[in-house]
């Protein structure tokens, strides 16, 4: 990933490298006494959903108590990552990938015009909350957490959920209700400042180490590339480094974790750059956040790796890295 045009500082790297070093050693400090923000919002976080979709996600997230419009968020990214044309190899169809023969029972006209269209979001996603929420009230009477409940309904079939007096026993369903309810966290509105992650100062020293290599489009660092990494290639290394596996491409890394707004950054987020800042879809640039306005950038070929400016008109937002919030992310079939 890479981007056609970058503000250089020239001068003020030698300065940025002293600057680095008290930095990382600040960050380490800040974050060994933080805690952990557990308070969500029932609102989704600003860019997180295409705008085309947004308020039918946060008007449908919210048709049962058990469903939230984070929720519903992270079911529709991993079932399409928004992608309303999508189809599955076993013929799942559209935004909320509904198979044909669920489709033909809880399909709903949310837009009122007349029809059930599998392909037309303003049907699909009103469908995908209504599917949730039958689910929800099919598994009720059932102990332990609704919410868990009604995503293990989701993936395993009420039935067996009742039969289990809660989330059954199976890997598959288990890791479902982990990934859901931890990606909803990427798409929720934090009601306080989102915690510094312990991890950022080392994400930052490895990042830090390739200053001045040249830029590779496709590169991930490997020796037969000679060390030389692309924008997502130099962040994934940087977190790899630390012990946190994010995916390959900027616009899925945008959402490991929560989005702090700009005067909330911290040295380790990851800033993100997008054609269109209505939809987080066309991200196609990412850095790292070092403090006073700046990132160690991947910038496009030609360059070195360097610091930059991240204000600039493209600049869509950021997103704090979790352990959690990247093990969530669905990974593509392909690299």
């Amino acid at each position: 990933m890479g981007r056609k045009v970058w503000f250089g500082v020239g001068g003020v790297l030698a300065l940025f490298l002293s600057f680095m070093t008290l930095l990382v050693v600040g960050t380490y400090s800040a974050a060994s006494g933080s805690g952990v923000a557990n308070g969500q919002s029932m609102n989704l976080a600003k860019g997180t959903v295409p705008a085309a979709y947004a308020g039918l996600v946060q008007k449908w997230g919210s048709l049962c108590k058990e469903l939230s419009p984070p929720l519903l968020a992270a079911q529709l990214y991993q079932e399409s990552r928004f992608d309303p044309n999508a189809v599955s190899p076993a013929e799942a169809q559209g935004i909320a990938q509904f198979i044909p023969s669920t489709w033909a029972t809880h399909g709903v006209d949310g837009d009122g015009d007349g029809d059930r269209d599998v392909w037309d979001p303003a049907d699909a996603i009103p469908s995908a909350a209504s599917y949730d929420c039958t689910l929800a009230k099919d598994v009720r009477g059932v102990g332990g957490d609704p919410v868990a409940n009604m995503l293990a309904a989701y993936n395993a079939g009420p039935y067996r959920v009742i039969a289990a007096g809660g989330v059954p026993d199976i890997a598959e369903t288990k890791d479902y209700v982990k990934q859901i309810t931890s990606l909803a966290k990427s798409f929720a509105a934090p009601v306080r400042p989102v915690a510094v992650s312990q991890q950022a100062a080392g994400a930052i020293y490895f990042a830090q180490s390739k200053l001045g290599t040249l830029y590779l489009w496709g590169g991930n660092g490997t020796p037969e590339q000679g060390g030389r990494f692309d924008c997502s290639g130099l962040t994934q290394a940087s977190y790899r480094s630390v012990g946190i596996e994010l995916p390959r491409v900027a616009n899925d890394q945008w959402y490991a974790g929560q989005h702090p707004k700009r005067d909330e950054l911290q040295p380790g987020d990851l800033v993100f750059f997008a054609y269109d800042l209505t939809n987080p879809r066309s991200i196609h640039h990412v850095g790292i956040y070092v403090g006073g306005g700046y990132m160690i950038n991947a910038p496009h070929t030609g360059a070195v790796i360097r610091f930059d400016k991240i204000d600039t008109p493209d600049y869509i937002g950021a997103t704090r890295v979790t352990r959690d919030g990247a093990a969530a992310l669905p990974r593509p079939k392909t690299a």
